[in-house]
């Protein structure tokens, strides 16, 4: 049984930072793409930030220099960095696992959400 748990979230202040965690049970977690993405209320979910089992990275326009994404395959888990945080990004914040089979079949997972707020 797949499962995406993430911990982390919570309330900040405006400029301030958090550290998500994402640990990954059930697959072969160095083989997968590993991504970010947040709901905000009202709004379609949107990629936060990706990285690929060979390490290639990429950002939303809206959170590069802020935010960071990394992968430890040791501890089968990804992280996202937030520094400067602003009220808009909060949301809902979903890990998601991915990855294109031998016969180009797809596998995707995603985890439960965590919660993040940026308000004063």
């Amino acid at each position: 049984q797949v499962q995406l748990v993430e911990s982390g979230g919570g309330l900040v202040q405006p400029g301030g930072s958090l550290r998500l965690s994402c640990a990954a049970s059930g697959i072969i977690f160095r083989i997968y793409a590993m991504g970010w993405y947040r709901q905000a209320p009202g709004k379609q979910r949107e990629l936060v930030a990706s990285i690929t089992s060979s390490d290639s990275i990429n950002y939303a326009d809206s959170v590069k220099g802020r935010f960071t994404i990394s992968r430890d395959n040791a501890k089968n888990t990804v992280y996202l960095q937030m520094n400067s945080l602003k009220p808009e990004d909060t949301a809902v914040y979903y890990c998601h696992a991915a990855k294109i089979g031998p016969l180009r079949e797809q596998y995707d997972y995603w985890g439960q959400g965590t919660q993040v707020t940026v308000s004063s």
